[in-house]
């Protein structure tokens, strides 16, 4: 199979780090040009020397916005007007008591995680529909179908997000654009370390306390270990590329098994 994405320009959001950096770097990889999008010039810097330590010819821009606002989405627009591939990674999550999350915990969940991707599809869709080619592909997790109770906030977004996907796709429906989810599953990033050390506490080597979250909190997994973020990119780059034309309106696992269903 050949993934080539040369001519193509990307655009991944929450890309200073974590699943976004590995897909940046993936598709930088794979001929495309890049551009990284965070909040703060500097960590942009740094991913952007990361890219380039993987990928020495890599052709990289940055992208500073605040996508969780309608103007930092604006503002993101208007420094890059057009792009063929569009990877909404932004996202934030974390564990919470379902009865101490108030409205405004709620509505940040909501701006990040759902309202950056509706603005950016809104946005960049319509160039896509009339150029006649196109990639849209959001993060979702495997919390969107399997809700934890200690993140209820974060799953629902999530869900929320299979729908819009869903949505937009059909909206361009015909016209060689394609807008599909990626169900990730259970990841290795350095948020999702700080979020087992809180759950099964820091003593010990980080291999057992790795397997004890598994087990005890996400006992599902049938690869029964955490991903690695370049696993989640490699399903990002197929489904960027010209051999993914008949996936679309999907939501594509990336889970390591976690999904205790046949469908999604």
């Amino acid at each position: 199979m050949e993934l080539n994405l040369s001519g193509r320009t990307a655009l991944v959001t929450g890309s200073s780090q974590g699943i976004g950096l590995a897909i940046a770097s993936t598709l930088a990889a794979a001929g495309a040009r890049v551009a990284l999008n965070g909040r703060r010039q500097a960590a942009l810097d740094d991913a952007a020397a990361t890219v380039r330590a993987s990928v020495p010819d890599a052709d990289l821009l940055t992208v500073e916005a605040d996508l969780s606002t309608g103007e930092g989405a604006q503002s993101a627009v208007e420094q890059l007007p057009s792009v063929d591939v569009l990877v909404n990674n932004l996202g934030i999550f974390g564990s919470a008591d379902p009865f101490e999350i108030d409205d405004a915990e709620w509505d940040r969940y909501f701006q990040t995680n759902v309202m950056s991707a509706v603005r950016l599809l809104r946005a960049y869709l319509p160039g896509m529909r009339d150029r006649g080619w196109g990639r849209a592909i959001s993060i979702a997790s495997d919390s969107s179908v399997a809700v934890p109770a200690e993140m209820i906030h974060y799953g629902v977004t999530k869900t929320a997000l299979l729908g819009v996907t869903r949505g937009f796709a059909k909206a361009v429906a015909g016209s060689g654009v394609t807008v599909n989810t990626v169900l990730a599953g259970p990841t290795h990033t350095p948020g999702v370390e700080d979020f087992v050390e809180k759950l099964v506490g820091s003593d010990g080597p980080w291999e057992e306390r790795q397997r004890e979250f598994m087990v005890t909190h996400r006992p599902q997994s049938l690869v029964q270990r955490l991903l690695e973020p370049e696993e989640i990119a490699n399903m990002v780059l197929y489904l960027s590329s010209d051999l993914a034309s008949a996936t679309t309106g999907g939501a594509v696992r990336a889970d390591g098994g976690y999904v205790d269903a046949i469908l999604p």
